[in-house]
């Protein structure tokens, strides 16, 4: 296993080793001084020894800083350079974990074949995707045929051997097709609400397994502390408020998910049993008919070692039992992990679900098992594994089921995903599952994900841990996890059909385009005319179609007055296509006589021309302005140059691009009604006004402005608009460093 995994025992245990640990490092090296202080007792060989001590203890933050000194001085050294990057990775640094591997890989790509791979990792955790696909397919140009098979050296870093470098190469594969998902799921969100749930329930270390009691309040775990501190220890007691415990904080009266100051959760004396045991506890959950509690029971065992066991509790006579291990769960003695419970209703069972690393029928990491619980006798029946459709080679962690829709939900990093771990949804249950699917945005993102529970009464709002940007932070923006709160929104879709203006049929091969106020482009490739798109509340939007040869009407809806408590709604609509028309009039565009300036009355036709011109973004224009028949033609041709003018400056000004449109004056040529009677004396005024007209003529259809979608390639609109884009653009500078060349690249 590489080492950067260490960080995931912290999640399935607790984070207070970093402190522990960083005060006995701090005492061994109080002699240290900085590298420009002559009086600098310590030595390269010493720094270096104490380094590494802190690496493999998991004192990762202290070990930043003396390797960060080491290099100071060997700024070329590779090693230095890998073990930073995999400090800050393991602390989810992910900036400088991606720049420092970028660094080894073009200082020792030789001896550091994976920096590579691990490189486009952290990229990705970033969500700086194309840096991320850039370095994964440059991993994957490097080992198209290699077969070493070095050991394991003193650097920590060793070659993988054919086997594992088949492996990798997998999982860059499915490492590029997350990019490529995660790029297209942020254009389309789900109609979802995240938001952190506070300091009355986060604080710099990591919270965990939230779970909500009804509507009123969260049951959760957490360290509860804000700075690195040492734990303090009494004769080998350790005060379980300063270990990984659980808490309880109620929502405010009145006020929409927001937390009151949380209270230590007293019931059964679970924290307590933790700190009995100098042990961890978390990962709380009741059974379906509340008689049961269960809990994780994490200890720190040799060479950094955690193993956790699934205990339980049932109430009796008014009070909850003491705390007893799962059986047949849970080996007495055992190596490995068996976590994170979470027990419901699947059909007519009771089932515990529950993560465990055990080796037996296990497809590789930590996978969701499940165990049937005996209604008659309240016993646990072997453990069984989920399956291939839910466990994958990596991890699988945080399994919830929710019984009113027969789903589960468990947490990955062996699918593809937009970061690391990303909450995943499968139908079934509790042996067979089918329609397994990434959540999407903004329920995952370029950072880790994990513990998704929806509320258990109620609209299924949820929760979810995450360290995305927005969490308290320890020591760097992503280092740690907080529990965040998702509000569901009513999910309002828009169907809709392109058809022909002229005889209504369906129009196939088109792309709609849906377009919010400020502006922000949604598109849809259509190949057989219909359509379909989300909203979200507080919006307007406008929808047009795109097809060479045709222009678009356009169909508006709007959300402004829907409320997060109305229910889910369908709008339909209708968008029309027509052949383009050389030459159009746009009628009611009044000037007064001898003027060239616009009345009032023109701005309705004129915003009607301005919508058309911005629904059709492709349309090149000239404007064409005439006028009456008095006056002679020397004055009457610059007067109407200065009214077609002034049109074009009208539609300018409203945001249509100036190189789309030409104006042209043409005086009293062209007239189309007649402005004296038959004796060549009488005025007609009505006729005047209407030889005072401007039109247009459609003299382009540009198509470098025209919303393109290829059916005859592979692949959606936007993978072929991104595969465009990638194609053109020069590779990108990784963090600072130069970007990774192909093969045969000078």
């Amino acid at each position: 296993m590489h080492m950067r995994k260490n960080w995931l025992f912290l999640i399935l245990a607790t984070s207070f080793i970093i402190a522990q640990y960083t005060s006995n490092a701090q005492k061994a090296v109080s002699g240290r001084n900085s590298m420009n202080d002559p009086t600098r007792v310590i030595s390269d060989d010493k720094e270096l020894g104490l380094a590494l001590g802190l690496f493999v203890q998991g004192s990762y933050f202290d070990a930043i800083d003396y390797y960060q000194d080491l290099r100071s001085r060997d700024e070329r050294n590779p090693y230095l350079a890998y073990i930073l990057a995999e400090c800050y990775a393991q602390t989810r640094d992910y900036v400088p974990a991606a720049h420092h591997y970028a660094e080894t890989y073009y200082l020792d790509k030789k001896d550091y074949p994976l920096s590579a791979f691990f490189a486009g990792q952290m990229f990705k955790q970033q969500g700086e995707y194309k840096q991320a696909i850039t370095w994964f397919k440059q991993f994957l140009a490097d080992n198209k045929k290699t077969a070493a098979t070095n050991p394991l050296d003193n650097n920590f870093n060793r070659t993988p051997t054919q086997k594992e470098y088949k492996n990798y190469k997998k999982l860059a594969q499915i490492e590029i097709d997350g990019c490529e998902m995660a790029m297209i799921s942020i254009k389309d969100p789900a109609p979802v609400n995240i938001f952190n749930c506070g300091p009355n329930v986060n604080s710099a270390y990591t919270e965990l397994s939230p779970y909500p009691l009804g509507d009123t309040m969260l049951l959760f775990s957490t360290l509860n502390r804000n700075t690195l501190e040492v734990i303090p220890t009494r004769k080998g007691k350790v005060d379980y408020i300063q270990a990984e415990h659980f808490m309880i904080a109620k929502k405010q009266a009145g006020y929409v998910d927001s937390f009151q100051w949380p209270l230590p959760f007293t019931d059964g004396g679970f924290n307590a049993a933790g700190a009995a045991n100098m042990a961890n506890v978390g990962n709380g959950c009741y059974s379906p008919g509340g008689d049961r509690f269960y809990f994780t029971q994490c200890k720190v065992r040799d060479s950094f070692r955690f193993v956790c066991k699934i205990y339980y509790s049932q109430f009796l006579e008014h009070k909850w039992s003491a705390p007893m291990l799962v059986p047949s769960v849970n080996e007495e003695g055992g190596d490995e992990s068996n976590s994170m419970p979470f027990v419901a209703k699947v059909g007519k069972k009771e089932i515990l679900y529950f993560a465990s690393n055990r080796k037996l029928q296990s497809r590789g990491g930590y996978d969701i098992w499940y165990s049937v619980i005996d209604p008659r006798n309240g016993t646990f029946r072997r453990p069984q594994n989920c399956g291939k459709a839910i466990n994958t080679k990596s991890d699988e962690l945080t399994p919830y089921y929710d019984s009113r829709v027969g789903k589960l939900y468990f947490a990955s990093n062996g699918r593809k995903s937009f970061g690391g771990f990303d909450i995943n949804v499968a139908d079934g249950g509790p042996s067979r599952y089918s329609k397994v699917q990434n959540l999407g945005y903004p329920f995952n993102t370029s950072a880790d994900e994990f513990y998704f529970i929806k509320d258990p009464v109620g609209k299924p709002d949820a929760y979810i841990v995450s360290n995305r940007i927005g969490t308290i932070a320890l020591k760097n923006p992503t280092c740690c996890n907080d529990i965040w709160r998702i509000q569901y929104e009513p999910r309002l879709v828009i169907i809709g059909k392109v058809l022909s203006k002229k005889d209504q049929g369906i129009m196939p091969q088109s792309v709609v385009k849906m377009m919010d106020q400020k502006s922000e482009m949604t598109t849809y490739s259509s190949e057989d005319g219909n359509f379909i798109f989300n909203m979200t509340r507080n919006h307007s939007y406008v929808l047009t179609a795109d097809k060479p040869g045709y222009t678009s009407s356009r169909a508006t809806v709007s959300t402004m007055s829907v409320k997060r408590s109305d229910a889910d709604d369908t709008v339909h609509v209708t968008i029309y296509l027509d052949s383009i028309k050389h030459s159009f009039s746009v009628s009611n565009i009044y000037y007064d006589y001898d003027q060239a300036t616009l009345r009032a009355e023109s701005v309705a036709s004129l915003d009607t021309l301005v919508n058309f011109m911005k629904d059709n973004p492709s349309i090149q224009v000239e404007i064409y302005s005439y006028t009456d028949g008095k006056g002679t033609e020397e004055y009457n041709l610059p007067l109407s140059q200065r009214r077609a003018q002034s049109v074009l400056d009208y539609l300018e000004k409203s945001g249509v691009d100036r190189t789309r449109m030409t104006a042209k004056g043409f005086g009293p040529k062209n007239q189309v009604a007649v402005e004296f009677a038959a004796d060549g004396k009488t005025d007609n005024p009505q006729a005047r006004q209407l030889n005072r007209r401007t039109e247009f003529r459609i003299i382009g259809d540009l198509p470098t402005r025209r919303v393109i979608f290829n059916s005859a390639m592979p692949g959606s609109m936007d993978q072929q608009e991104r595969n465009l884009r990638q194609e053109a653009d020069d590779e990108p500078d990784p963090a600072g460093a130069k970007a990774p060349k192909e093969e045969g690249d000078n």
